[in-house]
C-alpha cells in the first residue's frame, strides 16, 4: 500500500516542539502546553503547506502572494525539489522574510499594498507566466492537507487537550489542524486567535457567511494581514471552530514578550496570537488543558527588540 500524502510529509517536516510552562500555566490558571513551530524548516508551520504544494503539483514554477512565511517556505521547498518560485510580497513585509525568500532561491516581487494589493499583483505575474501553478498560502486543498499534519501530531501526543488555540488569518492553519484532528479521531475544541484589527474571520463566524476586510489590515501580526478567509477553508472553519477570540494589539505584544521571558521562545507577533487569546479571554479557558500553537518565529530583530522594551 502506498503511503498517504500526510505520512510522506511527516518524513520531511520537523516534529512540532512541545513546551511546558509552569509559570504561564499558573498565571493563566490552565494546564498549558505550547506547540511551537518556530523550529520548523524556515521557522514556521508554513513549510508543511509549502512542501505539500510543491511536491504534488506537476508545474516547475509556482507563484504565490505572501507576507513572507509561506513565501520563504515555498522557496525552500522548491529548492529541495528542483523547482522555482516567484513570491509577491508587500513592501512592508519583515525584512528578515524578504531576505529569506531570496536566500532560499525565490524571487521576491515587492508591491506597495496601498497602491496595489498583493493578490492583484500576483494575478499580473501569473498572466505573464501561464505555465505556472498559482498557490494561495491558505486557500488551497494542498495547503490544508499539508497543515493537517500538525493536527495529526497533536492528536498523537497522548495528551487529552480540552482546547487547541491557534492563530487565524487566512484560515489555512486552523482548517488544517481541524482536518488532522478529526481524521485522527481527536475532538478538542479548536479556537481561532485573530487580531481585533483584522477580525474578518470572527465577523464571518458570527454572521454565518464570508466577510471581507476592506483593505489589508495593518496589525503588528503581519501574518494575519489577510482580506478574508479562503473559500476552501470556510466550510471547515464554519463547522469546526469552537469560537474566535479577537485580540487587541496590546495583548499580542504582551504575549510575544511573555513567550520570550517565561519560555525562552522567540515568537513573531502572529505566532503569539494563541497565547494572546488566553490573555484576552482567560475566563474561557480557566481550569482546562490547553494546547497553544505558536505558528512561527520569523520576526525582524528591530521589531522584536522594540517589543521587549515595552
Amino acid at each position: 500500500m502506498n503511503p498517504s500524502p500526510v505520512s510522506q510529509l511527516m518524513e520531511i517536516v520537523r516534529p512540532t516542539t512541545l513546551i511546558e510552562s509552569p509559570r504561564l500555566s499558573n498565571r493563566l490558571g490552565v494546564n498549558l502546553t505550547i506547540a511551537s513551530e518556530t523550529f520548523q524548516h524556515t521557522g514556521s508551520f508554513k513549510f508543511r503547506a509549502a512542501y505539500s504544494v510543491a511536491s504534488r503539483v506537476p508545474q516547475d514554477l509556482i507563484i504565490t502572494a505572501s507576507s513572507g512565511n509561506f513565501g520563504q517556505a515555498l522557496a525552500y521547498a522548491c529548492g529541495l525539489l528542483g523547482k522555482s518560485c516567484i513570491v509577491v510580497m508587500p513592501s512592508t513585509s519583515a525584512k528578515v522574510k524578504i531576505e529569506s525568500v531570496r536566500d532560499y532561491g525565490g524571487i521576491a516581487d515587492l508591491t506597495d499594498v496601498r497602491v496595489k494589493g498583493r493578490n492583484e499583483r500576483a494575478r499580473e505575474v501569473a498572466a505573464a507566466h501561464p505555465e505556472a501553478y498559482v498557490a494561495s498560502p491558505y486557500d488551497d486543498p494542498l495547503v490544508i492537507e499539508g497543515n493537517s499534519s500538525l493536527g495529526h501530531e497533536l492528536a498523537g501526543t497522548g495528551r487529552s487537550f480540552d482546547f487547541v488555540v491557534a492563530p487565524i488569518g487566512g484560515g489555512g492553519l486552523t482548517s488544517g489542524i481541524i482536518t488532522g484532528l478529526n481524521r485522527a479521531g481527536a475532538h478538542p475544541c479548536v479556537v481561532g486567535a485573530e487580531p481585533l484589527l483584522a477580525n474578518d474571520a470572527a465577523r464571518s463566524l458570527r454572521s454565518g457567511t464570508l466577510v471581507r476586510n476592506e483593505a489589508e489590515p495593518q496589525t503588528i501580526a503581519d501574518g494575519a494581514r489577510t482580506i478574508s478567509l479562503g473559500n476552501h477553508n470556510w466550510p471547515i472553519l464554519r463547522t469546526g471552530l469552537s469560537h474566535i477570540v479577537e485580540v487587541p494589539e496590546s495583548r499580542i505584544i504582551e504575549a510575544t514578550r511573555l513567550l520570550f521571558t517565561d519560555t525562552n521562545l522567540k515568537s513573531e507577533p502572529t505566532g503569539a496570537l494563541g497565547l494572546a487569546a488566553l490573555l484576552t479571554a482567560p475566563e474561557r479557558f480557566r481550569g482546562q488543558s490547553v494546547c497553544c500553537v505558536v505558528s512561527g518565529g520569523n520576526v525582524d530583530p528591530e521589531v522584536f527588540r522594540d517589543i521587549l522594551k515595552e
